[in-house]
C-alpha cells in the first residue's frame, strides 16, 4: 500500500493550496480517506475525512474554508485549503482506513507553511 502526498508549500496567509494523495494497493473506493497535520509541539489532528463520495467530516477549524474531495477513477484524494493562516501550519498527512476500528495507512506528510 502507498499513499503520496503532494501539493504542499509555502503560501502566504488569505492564499490557497491544494494538496493531493494517490492511493495504490488499496481498493479505494471502499476506504475511508483522511487528511491530518501536525504543527510542532502539537499532537496529531484531523482536518477532514470523506467517506464513500460525499459524507464528509470537518474539523471546527477549516469548516467554511477547506474542502475534501475524491476521484474514484485516480484513486486520488484532495483537500482544497482556502482563506489559510498561519495556525493552519503544520506537516499534512494523508490516510487510508478500512474501518474506524483499524489505524490503516499513513503517507509520508507534506509540509504546510502560511506566513503572516
Amino acid at each position: 500500500v502507498q499513499l503520496q502526498a503532494s501539493g504542499g508549500g509555502l503560501v502566504q496567509a488569505g492564499g490557497s493550496l491544494t494538496l493531493s494523495c494517490a492511493a495504490s494497493g488499496i481498493i479505494f473506493r471502499t476506504y475511508i480517506m483522511g487528511w491530518y497535520r501536525q504543527a510542532p509541539g502539537r499532537q496529531r489532528e484531523l482536518v477532514a475525512d470523506i467517506r464513500g463520495v460525499g459524507m464528509t467530516n470537518y474539523a471546527d477549524s477549516v469548516k467554511g474554508r477547506f474542502n475534501i474531495s475524491r476521484d474514484m477513477p485516480k484513486n486520488t484524494v484532495y483537500l482544497q485549503m482556502n482563506s489559510l493562516k498561519p495556525e493552519d501550519t503544520a506537516v499534512y498527512y494523508c490516510r487510508a482506513q478500512f474501518s474506524e476500528r483499524f489505524d490503516g495507512y499513513w503517507g509520508q506528510g507534506t509540509q504546510v507553511t502560511v506566513s503572516s
